[in-house]
């Protein structure tokens, strides 16, 4: 066995479209929000949390986590602003280079009705990059 770091885990983990909890998951962010709503089952009752999902359910979601991807070797990096026709609509959660796709990939939290295949721009410490907008996992 080869010791790796926490860095190859992560690059791992994004490349797999798996949240982190404090990045994708965590205080703040509802399961609804993060695209796990498969893994809530109303109907079965009650219970922590089920009346502020029943609530956000109806009224809709403010935002919704997507996958993005870059071209270049250049990574999306956490909290970098995404954006659309340069106003913020959005934010990186995780990013970095795949190795494995040879180019950028990232999750993060964009407007509920983006789509597959919509394009913005991330402000990587004041560059723009391209990003389109994906379905995880970035490697099957």
């Amino acid at each position: 066995m080869i010791p790796a770091g926490l860095g190859a885990r992560d690059t791992l983990r994004l490349e797999a479209g798996l949240p982190l909890h404090g990045h994708e998951l965590g205080s703040g962010i509802t399961s609804l929000q993060a695209g796990l709503d498969w893994a809530v089952r109303f109907d079965k009752g009650p219970f922590r949390g089920s009346d502020v999902l029943a609530a956000e359910r109806e009224r809709g979601i403010s935002r919704r986590l997507f996958g993005l991807v870059t071209e270049g070797r250049r990574p999306p990096r956490e909290g970098s602003p995404i954006l659309r026709e340069g106003v913020a609509v959005g934010v990186v959660t995780s990013g970095n280079f795949s190795p494995e796709l040879g180019h950028g990939i990232a999750l993060g939290f964009l407007p509920p009705e983006s789509a597959e295949g919509d394009v913005f721009e991330i402000d990587v410490r004041g560059t723009k990059l391209e990003a389109r907008v994906v379905k995880p996992p970035f490697v099957k």
